[in-house]
């Protein structure tokens, strides 16, 4: 059957050597070229290293670098960073998505001072400050971040009341938190600064969570009424000072004014005394007349007669009156 078929070459084309040798040329520049030059974004720094020793940093941009000789690490320095403890985050976006897995669980148990147990889930944002510390001086950085975190918050809360963790501390432990986590990374050189160390949620376990919030609603409604107390003792209690005092500047007033009187009334009749003993005639009518002065004013009816007369009943119209209240 084979010999039924004709024979078929196929003549392939020949490849010049120096041809070869150009693409080979060209391929080898090209990698040379792609692996000399690199990009740094603006959020990192890049760190060169020559044969595994550090030599140099780079800023953000276009740099070069001698291929196969060194080797670039880019460190994200400017990058807010996290790390969440207690659960984990599945999908971030408008309506976030978390999960406890069981490790996560175990790091968020924890002992207080009085021996209660707690549910401590807290989140940190950090930045990396330093490249060269954070790449060299720690074997493993994040894991030994991650452990620092643990020992300084397990610290913070087992030095701590269930109630200062859970309710009435929380953000003062949290800054305590944050000040001692930042004090283990620079007596480490781990190169990392702690922006922000936040208690996220804490809870009792779930055993007895419904009887800590019955206690929890109990000191609520203490507060409440302790509140409420005090704010109308801050009504009624100034309100009294300032009526009380109030009373107090108006029995003063009174009685300067009454002693200013009197006093007046004593130096009028010591100077009224001496006019009557110079002159006790002149004196004595003058203030008969000074007494008709001011009498007379107030009588509605005015009948003015003569001493010597006898019969004055007629001038009175006696009668008339009698009419007028009989009416």
């Amino acid at each position: 059957m084979r010999g039924d078929f004709p024979s078929m070459e196929i003549k392939l084309p020949k490849i010049k050597a120096g041809v070869v040798k150009l693409a080979v040329a060209g391929l080898v520049i090209l990698i040379l070229l792609f692996s000399s030059f690199y990009q740094i974004r603006p959020e990192e720094i890049g760190v060169i290293l020559r044969f595994g020793k550090f030599v140099r940093t780079t800023d953000p941009g276009l740099h070069l670098k001698l291929p196969f000789i060194e080797s670039l690490t880019k460190v994200p320095v400017q990058r807010q960073l996290k790390k969440e403890f207690g659960f984990r985050t599945v999908s971030p976006g408008i309506r976030t998505e978390y999960r406890v897995t069981p490790e996560a669980g175990r790091e968020a148990v924890m002992l207080t001072g009085d021996l209660n147990v707690a549910v401590v889930e807290w989140i940190v944002q950090y930045k990396i400050k330093d490249a060269y510390n954070y790449l060299f001086k720690i074997r493993d950085p994040e894991s030994t971040f991650h452990y620092m975190n643990e020992a300084v918050v397990r610290k913070i809360v087992g030095d701590s009341s269930v109630d200062e963790v859970i309710t009435i501390g929380r953000n003062r432990l949290a800054n305590e938190a944050k000040e001692q986590l930042q004090q283990l990374c620079d007596l480490y050189e781990i190169g990392i600064e702690v922006n922000q160390l936040i208690f996220q949620d804490v809870n009792p376990p779930d055993p007895v969570k419904p009887s800590f919030n019955e206690v929890n609603e109990s000191l609520q409604e203490k507060e409440r009424k302790i509140n409420e107390a005090w704010s109308e003792y801050n009504q009624i209690i100034p309100k009294a000072s300032g009526e009380a005092e109030q009373m107090i500047r108006a029995a003063e007033g009174y009685a300067t004014e009454r002693v200013n009187r009197s006093k007046g009334d004593a130096n009028r009749f010591i100077a009224i005394y001496r006019e009557y003993a110079r002159a006790p005639l002149v004196t004595r009518k003058r203030l008969y007349l000074e007494a008709i002065m001011e009498i007379l004013p107030k009588i509605n009816k005015k009948i003015i007669f003569d001493e010597k007369q006898q019969n004055i009943l007629p001038l009175l119209n006696l009668g008339k009156e009698i009419k007028e209240v009989k009416q």
